[in-house]
């Protein structure tokens, strides 16, 4: 935490709702934990409410007296009032509500979480409340003030509450739904914990009446001497000068911003390359005459030739693996940065430069680690499997959690991949749906490739084929195969061919087996640590004849929670493709592609 965080007096309230709904939230502040921010985090009062009685009337109209979010106390020994948030349970945030309590185990439904806080804000100053996460739907209050509400459960949000907020008895309300729905994303089928609540940290950010809103600071793609991108001002008086400056660099530049508050630039920096052997970070200001905001930002470039991925202007092979936002040696979702450190230290000890982070927006600490620690970054939104390719508000929901963990890591130097979906049906109807979102991605973020996890097909018995139309719309191919544990046994790798159409770098973005830590046998005894071995080795030799192949994501880091996983003592409703058990214990497995990995890097650096 910074050292401009403030105390918090007492506590705070929320509220979340679980109907279909469009983000209503305000423009997204970035770079949040460089403000003056007071932190939510901590115990919230929480409601369980399975029917939505605190939101809907017995009609499933919305209650007119504004129902929980109203906070009600009786007037008198005679007022029925039939909730109380001081009574009610406990639950920490972030958090998972589904970890936290054994009967909220497989919960999906609506839980009401409240808190409330002091605050002092002075004159000419604004106050935003803003949320990391809140899977899946949230509706937000302050003090009976309905605020707005937000659709998407990995991606962060923003209030202004200058108006609404008071000196002393200040109560914020939402209402939590985590319930699955087809036209939902993701929809109603996945292979993860659906894990509900606040799962992200909550801030209160002051900012001035006028302030550096957003910002976009990056080298140029096409000219890799030019540092290029905008600022974005947010208040009453947006025609200013902004000076940008990189200290250690010498770069400094001075900006006018336009009746928006808009400016955008473009000039030549001599600033050192970011890179997994050397992640080179610099501290970069960006200062309005009236606000003034710093973060520390790593610059590099990424391009394809052909079949080559180019990190710097060089040829890189990735050695990656898929993470899933599971903690590390507890249960529940991970969201601390000690589990991202944690998480990112063990794919190090793999050897990996790269991880995917699957399937859907990780929490912020991640992304700023892996600049830290030298991680190549994969991120995607959960387009995962089955969409209402053809419902116009299913589009604009993934267009905007899309456009809202762009917004977040724009500025993240070990991100270069943005992925638009995972594993989804070759459908016309879906082929519209992605290449939309790949409009939205390029116009919001030019620096960056795109990709997807797409499937193959067999030619014939020994013969794989990669020609997802969808592919064409991509600048970097990802496959999900399973040869050996879905398909056939370890040895059907040993015959088989791969073709593809596309003269674009390939990455294998899965493949795997499950064991349970602890579990021996034979290496043809599935769910034995030396049948998942067993696997990768045969796995490896095959990717070894795929001369487009330019990186691998093994699935996966951890096993991981999934409700699709129930056979008892091997899974237990976890996923057991992990190379780590959940107590952290690393598999056999885990050495070998240890040591494959450590093979490449010697050829490619």
């Amino acid at each position: 935490m910074h050292s401009n965080v403030s105390r918090l007096s007492t506590g705070l309230c929320l509220l979340l709702i679980a109907a279909p709904a469009h983000a209503q939230s305000d423009p997204l502040i970035t770079n949040v934990r460089a403000r003056r921010i007071t932190s939510l985090n901590g115990t919230w009062q929480a409601i369980i409410d399975p029917y939505e009685v605190g939101y809907y009337n017995i009609r499933q109209s919305p209650i007119s007296d504004g129902g929980f979010a109203a906070n009600r106390k009786p007037r008198d020994r005679s007022d029925r009032v039939e909730y109380d948030f001081d009574t009610a349970a406990r639950l920490l945030v972030p958090g998972d509500w589904n970890s936290q309590s054994d009967e909220l185990f497989f919960y999906e439904g609506t839980i009401w979480y409240k808190r409330d806080f002091d605050y002092n804000l002075p004159a000419g100053r604004r106050l935003f409340v803003y949320f990391g996460a809140a899977n899946y739907e949230a509706k937000v209050w302050l003090n009976g003030h309905k605020l707005g509400e937000h659709e998407g459960g990995f991606t962060p949000f923003n209030f202004e509450i200058t108006d609404y907020v008071r000196d002393t008895g200040n109560f914020l309300i939402l209402k939590v739904d985590n319930q699955r729905w087809r036209q939902a994303v993701p929809a109603l089928n996945t292979d993860w914990w659906n894990y509900g609540g606040l799962t992200r940290d909550v801030f209160l950010v002051e900012v001035p009446r006028t302030f550096v809103r957003d910002y976009f600071i990056q080298l140029d793609r096409r000219a890799s001497d030019q540092l290029a991108g905008w600022v974005q001002l947010d208040g009453p008086e947006l025609r200013q000068q902004v000076a940008l400056r990189i200290p250690e660099a010498g770069v400094e530049a001075v900006l006018q911003t336009d009746a928006s508050g808009y400016a955008r630039f473009r000039f030549h920096a001599d600033l050192e390359r970011w890179s997994p052997q050397d992640p080179r970070v610099y501290q970069a200001e960006v200062a309005a005459q009236t606000d003034r905001v710093s973060e520390r930002i790593g610059f590099r470039t990424v391009e394809t030739r052909g079949h080559d991925l180019l990190l710097n202007g060089k040829p890189i092979w990735l050695r990656g693996i898929c993470i899933h936002e599971q903690a590390p040696l507890r249960d529940g979702r991970a969201f601390s940065e000690h589990d991202a450190r944690t998480l990112l230290g063990w794919a190090r000890a793999l050897n990996a430069n790269f991880v995917r982070l699957a399937h859907y927006p990780h929490n912020e600490y991640m992304t700023r680690l892996a600049d830290e620690m030298g991680l190549l970054v994969w991120a995607e939104i959960p387009v995962y499997w089955m969409i209402a390719w053809e419902h116009g508000a299913t589009l604009e929901n993934a267009r905007n959690q899309l456009a809202e963990v762009i917004t977040r890591d724009k500025n993240r130097a070990s991100l270069i991949l943005w992925s638009m979906a995972n594993e989804t049906p070759a459908t016309e109807a879906r082929l519209d749906f992605l290449v939309a979102l790949t409009e939205v991605a390029r116009s919001l973020d030019p620096t960056r490739l795109l990709t997807a996890a797409l499937v193959s097909h067999y030619l014939d018995d020994s013969t794989l084929m990669i020609d997802d139309p969808f592919g064409a719309h991509l600048d970097v191919i990802g496959v999900n195969e399973y040869v050996g544990w879905y398909d056939g046994l370890p040895e059907k790798a040993d015959r088989l061919s791969w073709r593809m159409v596309y003269e674009k770098p390939l990455i294998i973005s899965e493949f795997g087996a499950g064991a349970l830590q602890g579990h021996h046998g034979d290496p043809l005894t599935r769910w034995t640590e030396e049948f998942q071995a067993n696997v990768y080795r045969h796995q490896l030799d095959m990717l070894e004849r795929i001369p487009f192949l330019r990186g691998t994501t093994p699935w996966i880091l951890t096993d991981f929670r999934s409700p699709r996983r129930p056979l008892p003592v091997i899974q237990d409703y976890w996923n057991r493709k992990g190379l780590i058990s959940d107590r952290g214990v690393k598999k056999q497995a885990f050495y070998v592609l240890k040591d494959y990995y450590a093979d490449i890097a010697g050829r490619y650096e």
